[in-house]
């Protein structure tokens, strides 16, 4: 790719979007930016992206400038279906992300890891036992920094651990990973990917590109992910909560890598089951790449988790707060209430992603949920949901900080108030780390009225005592 004879349209000006821009300012490439978003972040960054030599265009110039320019670099917020990439395709023309320029630009060992849930986890987990090693690693991706942010500090010795989704697998077509990781596959992102099917198909390209002297880390109690070793000429690692394996797995209490005793169960901070298979496939995955067994001990025993992941927040009159607003999809949220402890108020609702909420529910009956409050744009399809499995404990409630009060009010001391929605943020927030630190706030702002009712309650009683004596 020849940055400074070609002309490149970066379409959306997301933290990829942007970071894609400079990347190709960086290096003399003729840049033009769209993004038809009106929130001033995006002005913004557009003005700033500017003034560094890059175009804006506005709507009505698109189909001018897809003819001239030669590659189109797509958010991943924008689907290949849009009218723009089609336009591209269309004309034969290059559409491509930001991870796959920079794909194209790494020069250092790459574990790439994938999945519908628990990518942010294992690879948070992943980065911080290989630091802890004395190598340096660094989250990229989907999380942490775009690829092209941290390939200057990845240099050739650096190791990549890069959070890869559905969406950034659409337009990424040189990654070469030296362990390509697949967590599990439920369903996800329906609204945009049509099927499971072609939902599957994008997970499995993650591993298209490897070779017999690589690897791929597979979770053996999926058999959708256990069935992509024969799609691939890496050697295959397994992991596994349920059974011995080649590979990662639980005996005796005991997390084990090929017979050897890491870790004991217990002593890994984070609760679920879950959380036992996101271990399992960062400790294989820091085996494989050298890691020792006590720097990978020390490391988990010190991990605290991911923000918004089942994150204690604190209480408020007895209720305790828990954020997992980064639970978008259903098999998430079940996940979550699997491994709260307590009786629980559960907060339900947000922008649909096109599956079903049944088995939710199904899962709730059997949990220690004893109310669900359902908010925003899908909250009548979820009560139809709850209504079909014959749950009848929940309260409607579309605007979001209103939901959070009457959840806060249903409860009882010692419940839980836990925000795990099972969809998408997108019909009231930007992404589920704003909806995450709303639910923070609101919980700060029910303490501090409770500490000023409590107060004037005091204040009452002693004016009380008073006019009594």
């Amino acid at each position: 790719m020849l940055f400074q004879t070609q002309t490149f349209l970066v379409a959306g000006l997301s933290r990829s979007g942007i970071s894609a821009a400079d990347y190709l300012l960086d290096r003399g490439a003729k840049v033009y930016l769209f993004d038809d978003v009106e929130e001033e972040h995006v002005k913004d960054a557009a003005l700033a992206l500017k003034a560094r030599g890059a175009s804006i265009l506005k709507r009505e110039e698109l189909t001018d400038y897809s003819e001239r320019c030669d590659v189109l670099v797509l958010s991943p917020g924008i689907p290949v279906d849009h009218p723009l990439p089609v336009a591209f395709r269309r004309l034969g023309k290059r559409i491509i992300g930001e991870a796959e320029l920079g794909a194209l630009a790494l020069r250092c060992p790459v574990v790439a890891i994938t999945g519908t849930n628990g990518k942010t986890t294992t690879v948070t987990m992943l980065e911080q036992i290989l630091n802890a090693t004395g190598k340096k690693s660094v989250a990229c991706g989907n999380v942490g920094k775009p690829i092209t942010s941290a390939i200057g500090e990845l240099g050739e010795d650096g190791i990549a651990v890069a959070e890869i989704s559905s969406f950034q697998l659409e337009t990424l077509y040189s990654l070469r990973p030296h362990i390509a990781v697949v967590l599990n596959i439920t369903e996800d992102h329906l609204n945009r990917h049509y099927n499971m099917e072609n939902y599957v198909y994008l997970k499995s390209r993650i591993l298209k590109n490897c070779a017999e002297s690589e690897y791929c880390v597979l979770n053996y109690d999926d058999p959708t992910v256990r069935g992509f070793s024969e799609k691939t000429k890496a050697k295959p690692v397994y992991f596994s909560v349920r059974e011995r394996v080649e590979g990662a797995y639980i005996q005796d209490g005991s997390l084990c890598y090929y017979g050897e005793r890491v870790l004991a169960t217990q002593d890994l901070p984070l609760s679920g089951e879950h959380n036992l298979a996101n271990a399992l496939a960062a400790i294989a995955c820091a085996k494989i790449m050298g890691a020792e067994t006590s720097a990978i001990a020390g490391a988990l025993k010190n991990f605290r988790g991911v923000s918004h992941r089942i994150q204690r927040l604190g209480e408020v009159n007895g209720v305790n707060f828990i954020d997992d607003s980064k639970a978008t999809n259903v098999d998430s949220a079940i996940k979550a209430v699997e491994s709260v402890k307590g009786e629980t108020i559960l907060l339900l609702g947000g922008k649909d992603k096109g599956y079903s909420y049944e088995s939710l529910f199904e899962a709730i009956k059997s949990s220690g949920v004893v109310h669900c409050v359902l908010y925003g744009e899908n909250a009548f399809k979820i009560l139809n949901a709850a209504l079909k499995k014959g749950y009848t404990m929940v309260t409607l409630c579309r605007p979001f900080d209103m939901a959070v009060r009457v959840a806060y009010l249903t409860a009882k001391k010692g419940q839980n108030v836990l925000l795990s929605p099972a969809s998408a943020s997108f019909d009231a927030f930007k992404s589920y780390e704003e909806r995450g630190d709303r639910f923070s706030f609101l919980m700060e702002q029910l303490k501090r009225e409770t500490q000023s009712n409590d107060a004037a309650t005091e204040t009452v009683e002693a004016l009380c005592e008073e006019i009594a004596e």
